[in-house]
């Protein structure tokens, strides 16, 4: 993780102190705080280099399996920790911007009594692209539960009429602020302007059968980075996949059997996907 330089100072101490376990509220203002230009900036511990060098690099920890660089709030929370190694003053959004990619979180004042805040990859990721394009976490993420099956079936029929779709998935989200959602995963062959107008249409098409009041939101399955596609690709199954449709293969041909007389013939049976014939039933 390489470092990036920025002057200025700042603060997120007042917004920091407010968060406790299950004050989701308090976590989602910290990071407002550290959103911020200018007033949410952070002093990142240099493992490697001196501030502003091409060879800097933050320092980092790992907590539960999972890696985070730390950083302090103040210059007194950095006397307080005792580093003494070198150091510089970030903005909160180029840090963000700097961690995510590479799935490192931010470890806020590891120093103080409790061993301060974490801050997951996936809330920097919120951050780096902004808050609210994103849910706020921990997300509980399960199968839809509720029963939309005019909606599921007209937007497979439509996305059967769309080339450039591959697959569609479905999840429901709970945030840990905020109303439910369904969401619809779309997977598609090529990410071209014309492919993604089609796709865009499709789902335009598809709304007008999603019951008042029920939130529908898309996601792009390429996305590597998304929580809510991390999740369906591990669990939930394609309701419609045009690969899967197209590689049935055909039915074997029956062989014939060995008589010494030809069979009777008999009218076929009528099914799905077969037409009726007279005096068949």
């Amino acid at each position: 993780m390489s470092a990036s330089h920025s002057g200025g100072l700042g603060s997120v101490e007042h917004t920091l102190r407010q968060v406790t376990p299950g004050r989701y509220d308090a976590y989602e203002a910290l990071l407002r705080a550290l959103a911020t230009p200018s007033s949410g900036q952070v002093w990142m511990l240099l493992w490697h280099g001196q501030a502003g060098s091409p060879d800097a690099q933050y320092g980092t920890m790992e907590v539960d399996g999972f890696h985070y660089a730390p950083c302090v709030t103040s210059a007194q929370e950095l006397s307080a920790s005792g580093w003494n190694r070198s150091y510089e003053v970030v903005d909160g959004l180029d840090v963000a911007r700097t961690l995510y990619p590479d799935h490192h979180g931010l470890w806020v004042n590891p120093h103080a009594r409790g061993g301060g805040v974490g801050i997951p990859w996936l809330d920097l990721r919120r951050i780096a692209t902004g808050l609210d394009r994103q849910p706020a976490g921990p997300l509980r993420l399960d199968e839809p539960g509720i029963e939309v099956p005019q909606f599921y079936a007209l937007l497979a029929q439509n996305a059967h009429r769309t080339p450039a779709l591959r697959s569609l998935r479905r999840a429901w989200v709970q945030p840990a602020l905020g109303a439910p959602y369904l969401v619809i995963g779309l997977d598609v062959y090529d990410t071209s302007p014309a492919a993604v107008d089609s796709v865009r249409a499709m789902m335009q098409q598809s709304v007008g059968a999603v019951p008042e009041g029920l939130p529908v939101s898309t996601v792009a399955m390429t996305d590597d980075y998304d929580p809510v596609v991390m999740w369906m690709r591990a669990n939930a199954r394609p309701f419609y996949d045009r690969d899967a449709h197209a590689a049935v293969p055909p039915a074997p041909p029956q062989p014939q059997p060995q008589l010494q007389a030809p069979p009777r013939p008999q009218a076929p049976a009528p099914g799905y996907g077969y037409p009726p014939v007279p005096g068949g039933y």
